[in-house]
C-alpha cells in the first residue's frame, strides 16, 4: 500500500513568479512618453505653477525607470532562450543522504524488519527518537525511484495520533511494527510498553505475546478494569518522573489500538500528551479523532497526526494540501510497515528477555538497607516494599499514613507482602525504635519466623508478642495491651510537657514506635457478641489516637464485607486508614468505584495513599521473602545476635499448641509455705500467657468444679491437684481420691503416683465411701469413721483436706439416698461446700454435665457455693443460663476452656493443661 507522508520531512517549496510589466503595461509607452513631449506638456500648463511642474518631473522619472526595467527583462528572456536548460538536481543523492541520516538516528528503527533483532541503537534514553512508519519512495526524473526511511518523532513529549483504529488490519500491523522497532532500537530496560486494546479484546497485540512473556512489554489491557489499571500505572510513572530532577528514568510508551470508550479514560490519555518531556511518556493512539461520532475529542498535545484517505496517508494536513502550513514537510508516498515476522519477534524477545529479567529482577535483598539499624523513627517509619516500575516503592507509617489496610484473596501473596514489610522495618530500625505485635487468625504459620523454634533458637528482637492461629480473645488481649501502652505514652507526654513522641526523653527508657499487624482481622468481629463489641471499641480508639502516640495498625483480610460488629463504625475506624494495599482479589480495601485490583497478577499490588479513591493507584511488584530463604535466615540471625544483653524473646501464643503443667513457670516456682494454696488449671489466653489458677482461701465456696464430657477434664483436675500438692509439706495434707468413672482411671493413677512421690498420704474412695466421707466432713468435730476408704500411706496430718472426685455425677444415686434422719449425701455435700473452706476442706471434682452439677448443688441460690468453674465443651447458651447471664461469648472447641470465678465475677478463656501424649486423643 502506498501512503503519502507529509510534515516533519525534508524538502523545500519551489515557486514561479510573474512580473507585471512589458510593453504597454504602464501608461506612456514609446512615442507617447518622450522627454520633448513631456516638456511641451509642462510648458503648456505653466499657469498651474510649481506643483504642476513637480508632477511632471516625477512622471518623467517613472517612465524612464519603466523603460530600463523593460529592457532588462527583454535581455534576460533572450539569454534564457539562447541558453541550454540546467541539469535537474540528483534526487538520488538527496534520498541517499536521507537514508544515511535515518540510519544514523537509530539503526534498529530503520533497518529492515528482518534485521531488527541485531541490537539496540546508540540513542540516549528518553530522547525524542524517530519512529519508522515505513519506506518513503521518491521518483527520479526520467524514471526510477529510490526508498528511504519515513520517520516521525516519538519519545518523551513526542506523540503520534492515527485517525483509523486497529480494527483495520493495516493499522494493527503498523502498531505492532512500531512496538517491535522501538523495543529493538532501545537498550534493554530503557523503554517500557503498555498496550491498550479494549476494542479488540487484546487481539491487536496477540502476535507480540513473546515480548509479553519475556517481560519487555506489559500484558495488553483488554477490559475496562484492565484499562483503568494501565492508566493508573501510567499516572504513577508520570508523577514519579516529574518528581525527579533531570531527564532520567525509563521511557513509557502507551500504545492504544483504539480510543477508550470511557471519556474519563480518554481525558487521562490525552493529558499524557500535555505532560511535557519531564513526564517520560510517549503516546501512540489509533482512532483519533473519532470519525462520524459528532463528539469533540479532547485536544492532544505535541502529537503528529496521521490521517488516512483510501490508500494514502497525510501527516499534519488533510488531503488536498500536499504541504504543511509552515512550508515544511516531505511529500512522498510511503509504504506502511507490515507485521514483523514471528521469528523476528521471538528473536527480540530472546535477546531482550534475559537482559530485562536481569535488569528488573526483584529479590528480597533489594528491600534491605546497606546497613542495619541505622535509621531513626522520630518522624515515622519508612521501608521499601517493592518496586513501582523501576523505582523503589517506599511506604511509611507517619502522620500522613498512620494505619494501613491490606486486602487479598487466598494465595494472592498477602503473607509474603507482610513479611517483606516486617523484615524491611526490622532491618532499618533497632528495637528501641520499633516494637512489633503480630497476630495471625488463620490456620497458618505467617509469623513463626519471628519466634524461637525447636530448630532455631533465634528470634526477631523487635517482636513483643506473636500470636499464631490466634483466638479472638487473644486478639482482644493484644488490643488491650496496645491501649495500655497508648495511655502510658499519653501520661508520659503530659508529665514531660511535650506534644510529640520524639520529644520524650530517652534516658534509659526508649519509647519505640509500635506496629501491630493483624492478619485476617475480620475474625475478631465474627458475630456480634461481647468479644466483637469490645474489639471494635478498642480498634476505634487505637485508630483515632494511635497517630499521636506512635501506635500504628496494619489490618489485613481476605474480605471487608459482612462485619456486623463494625456496622456504623466503618467511617470512624477505616477512615483513619488512608493507606490501602490491594493484592489480587483484594479490591474491597479500595473505593467502590476503584476496580483496578481486578487486573493484578500474583506478585503485584496496588498501593493507594488516598483511602482507595480511583486515580491515586500505584502498581508495585514485591518479592517473595521465602524465595530468598538464605538471606532471610542470615538477616534473622544478624538481628538476633545484635540484640541488647538480657533481651527477652517475644510472648508467644500458638493456638494449636497444648499447655503442659511442667512447662508452666508458676508451677515450677511453687513450693511449700505459701500463704494460700493455688490450684493451676491452664494458661490464660492473654499477651503473657498468664497461669490460669484459683486461690483456695477460707471463703465459703472456694472449691473447683471441672465440667465437660471430654476426658481432658480429668487432665485439668490432675493439674489442679498436683499443683496443690506441690505447695503442701510432705505428710501434712490429706488427699481423698475417688475415681468413680472408668475413663478417669488412668489419670487418677497418674495423680496418685505424683502424690506419692511428693510424700502425701492418699485415701482411695468408692461411691459409698464418698457418701460416708461427706457426712464426716459435714461434721468437722466428729471422728473419722473406722475403715472408711483405704489409706495408701500413713496417717493423715492436721493440715488441709482435699477431696478429689473423678466423675462426681456417677455418685448421684448414692448421694441422693436419704438416711433415717431424712438426710442425703447431697445435703452433706452442700454443707461441705459452704463450710468446708473455713475448716481447710476443699472439693475438686469433675462433673460430666452442667445440669448434673446444678442438680447436685440443689438450686440456683446455691451456685455460689462452688465458685471456681472450668467449663470445657459446654455450649455458651447453657453456660449463660447457669451463670444467669445471656452474653457468654464462648464457642466450645478443642484445647480451650472457660475459667469462671463467681466470687470476683471474672470469666477468662484458657488453654487447659493436658497430660503429655493425650493432647490429640479427643476432641474438646
Amino acid at each position: 500500500m502506498a501512503t503519502r507522508v507529509h510534515g516533519g520531512g525534508a524538502g523545500e517549496r519551489s515557486a514561479q513568479g510573474t512580473v507585471p510589466g512589458g510593453r504597454g503595461a504602464v501608461p506612456g509607452g514609446q512615442g507617447t512618453a518622450g522627454g520633448d513631449t513631456a516638456e511641451d506638456d509642462t510648458a503648456g500648463h505653466g499657469a498651474i505653477g510649481d506643483g504642476v511642474m513637480s508632477f511632471g518631473a516625477a512622471y518623467r522619472r517613472a517612465v524612464a525607470a519603466h523603460r530600463q526595467a523593460a529592457a532588462h527583462l527583454a535581455t534576460a528572456r533572450s539569454a534564457i532562450a539562447d541558453s541550454p536548460a540546467p541539469a535537474p538536481p540528483d534526487l538520488g543523492d538527496v534520498t541517499d543522504q536521507l537514508r544515511a541520516v535515518g540510519e544514523t538516528l537509530t539503526t534498529g528503527a530503520t533497518g529492515s524488519v528482518q534485521d531488527l533483532a541485531a541490537g539496540p541503537a546508540p540513542v540516549r534514553v528518553g530522547m525524542a527518537r524517530p519512529g519508522t512508519l515505513g519506506s518513503a519512495v521518491s521518483g527520479r526524473p526520467g524514471g526510477g525511484a529510490v526508498e528511504f526511511p519515513a520517520l516521525v518523532p516519538l519519545g518523551a513529549g513526542a506523540h503520534l495520533a492515527i485517525d483509523a483504529d486497529a480494527r483495520q488490519p493495516r493499522i494493527a500491523a503498523l502498531l505492532r511494527s512500531l512496538v517491535v522497532r522501538l523495543l529493538a532500537a532501545a537498550p534493554a530496560g530503557t523503554v517500557r510498553v503498555l498496550a491498550l486494546d479494549t476494542t479488540s479484546m487484546g487481539a491487536t497485540f496477540l502476535p507480540l505475546r513473546p515480548l509479553v512473556q519475556a517481560g519487555v512489554m506489559g500484558p495488553p489491557a483488554a477490559t475496562d478494569a484492565e484499562a483503568k489499571a494501565l492508566l493508573d500505572d501510567a499516572d504513577q510513572h508520570v508523577r514519579a518522573a516529574q518528581s525527579r530532577t533531570g531527564a532520567t528514568g525509563e521511557l513509557l510508551v502507551v500504545v492504544a489500538g483504539a480510543l477508550p470508550d470511557n471519556r474519563g479514560d480518554l481525558m487521562r490519555l490525552a493529558a499524557f500528551t500535555h505532560a511535557g518531556t519531564a513526564a517520560r511518556v510517549c503516546v501512540v493512539v489509533a482512532g483519533y479523532p473519532p470519525q462520524g461520532t459528532g463528539v469533540q475529542p479532547p485536544a492532544l498535545g505535541a502529537a503528529t497526526q496521521l490521517r488516512l484517505d483510501g490508500n494514502r496517508g497525510w501527516l499534519g494536513d488533510p488531503p488536498g494540501h500536499p504541504f504543511s502550513s509552515d512550508g515544511t514537510g516531505l511529500a512522498a508516498p510511503v509504504a506502511l510497515d507490515g507485521d514483523p515476522p514471528a521469528r523476528v519477534v521471538e528473536a527480540i524477545a530472546d535477546r531482550l528477555g534475559e537482559l530485562h529479567r536481569r535488569g528488573t529482577a526483584l529479590e528480597f535483598a533489594d528491600l534491605l538497607p546497606p546497613q542495619t539499624w541505622t535509621e531513626s523513627s522520630d518522624t515515622g517509619l519508612h521501608t521499601v516494599v517493592g518496586r513501582a516500575g523501576r523505582e523503589p516503592a517506599i511506604l511509611a507509617f507517619d502522620d500522613a499514613t498512620p494505619h494501613w489496610l491490606v486486602g487479598g484473596r487466598t494465595g494472592a501473596g498477602k503473607t509474603v507482602f507482610l513479611l517483606d514489610l516486617l523484615y524491611g522495618l526490622a532491618a532499618r530500625y533497632p528495637p528501641d525504635e520499633l516494637a512489633l505485635y503480630l497476630l495471625d487468625f488463620k490456620e497458618g504459620v505467617s509469623f513463626t519466623e519471628f519466634v524461637p523454634t525447636g530448630r532455631d533458637p533465634s528470634w526477631i528482637p523487635h517482636a513483643r508478642a506473636v500470636g499464631i492461629e490466634s483466638d479472638r480473645e487473644y486478639g482482644v488481649a493484644v488490643l488491650r495491651e496496645l491501649r495500655r501502652e497508648l495511655n502510658r505514652r499519653a501520661s508520659a507526654m503530659k508529665r514531660h510537657g511535650v506534644t510529640k513522641l520524639a520529644d520524650l526523653p530517652r534516658d534509659g527508657n526508649p519509647v519505640p514506635r509500635t506496629v501491630a499487624v493483624i492478619d485476617e482481622f475480620h475474625v475478631l468481629f465474627e458475630g456480634n457478641d461481647s468479644v466483637a463489641r469490645e474489639a471494635a471499641a478498642l480498634l476505634e480508639e487505637l485508630a483515632r489516637k494511635g497517630r499521636s502516640y506512635g501506635v500504628h495498625l496494619v489490618l489485613a483480610s481476605q474480605s471487608m464485607s459482612g462485619i456486623e460488629a463494625l456496622y456504623g463504625k466503618t467511617d470512624s475506624i477505616f477512615g483513619q486508614f488512608p493507606l490501602r494495599v490491594a493484592l489480587p482479589g483484594g479490591g474491597g480495601v479500595l473505593d467502590v468505584l476503584n476496580d483496578a485490583a481486578g487486573a493484578l497478577s500474583i506478585g503485584q499490588a496496588i498501593v493507594n495513599a488516598s483511602a482507595g479513591i480511583a486515580g491515586a493507584n500505584t502498581v508495585i511488584r514485591f518479592p517473595d521473602a521465602h524465595g530468598g530463604a538464605r538471606r532471610v535466615a542470615a538477616l534473622r540471625h544478624e538481628l538476633w545476635q545484635a540484640r541488647a544483653s538480657g533481651s527477652r524473646p517475644p510472648a508467644i501464643f500458638k493456638g494449636y499448641e497444648a499447655a503442659h503443667l511442667d512447662d508452666d513457670p508458676t508451677y515450677r516456682s511453687l513450693a511449700p509455705g505459701g500463704r494460700r494454696p493455688l490450684a493451676l488449671v491452664g494458661r490464660q489466653v492473654d499477651v503473657d500467657r498468664t497461669s490460669a489458677l484459683f486461690a483456695l482461701d477460707a471463703s465459703p465456696g472456694r472449691h473447683v468444679a471441672v465440667v465437660g464430657t471430654t476426658g481432658h477434664a480429668a487432665d485439668v483436675l490432675h493439674a489442679a491437684v498436683v499443683s496443690l500438692a506441690r505447695q503442701e509439706p510432705a505428710g501434712q495434707a490429706r488427699f481423698l481420691l475417688a475415681p468413680l468413672v472408668a475413663s478417669a482411671d488412668e489419670v487418677a493413677e497418674t495423680t496418685a503416683d505424683v502424690l506419692h512421690a511428693l510424700g502425701h498420704p492418699i485415701t482411695r474412695l468408692g461411691a459409698a465411701d464418698l457418701r460416708e466421707e461427706l457426712r464426716q466432713l459435714a461434721e468437722p468435730d466428729a471422728t473419722p469413721p473406722a475403715g472408711a476408704g483405704r489409706t495408701d500411706q500413713g496417717p493423715a496430718g492436721a493440715g488441709r483436706t482435699y477431696l478429689v472426685v473423678f466423675g462426681m455425677d456417677a455418685a448421684a444415686g448414692v448421694l441422693g439416698a436419704k438416711d433415717d434422719m431424712f438426710r442425703s449425701g447431697l445435703d452433706d455435700l452442700q454443707v461441705v461446700l459452704r463450710q468446708g473452706p473455713g475448716h481447710g476442706v476443699h472439693l475438686l471434682g469433675w462433673w460430666r454435665g452442667l445440669r448434673r452439677l446444678a442438680d447436685d448443688l440443689g438450686g440456683s441460690h446455691n451456685r455460689d457455693d462452688l465458685a471456681c468453674l472450668v467449663a470445657l465443651n459446654v455450649p455458651g447458651g447453657e453456660l449463660g443460663s447457669y451463670l444467669g447471664t445471656h452474653d457468654v461469648a464462648y464457642r466450645p472447641r478443642p484445647n480451650r476452656a472457660l475459667l469462671i470465678d463467681r466470687h470476683d465475677q471474672r470469666t477468662r478463656l484458657i488453654v487447659p493443661f493436658a497430660l503429655p501424649g493425650r493432647e490429640l486423643d479427643e476432641e474438646g
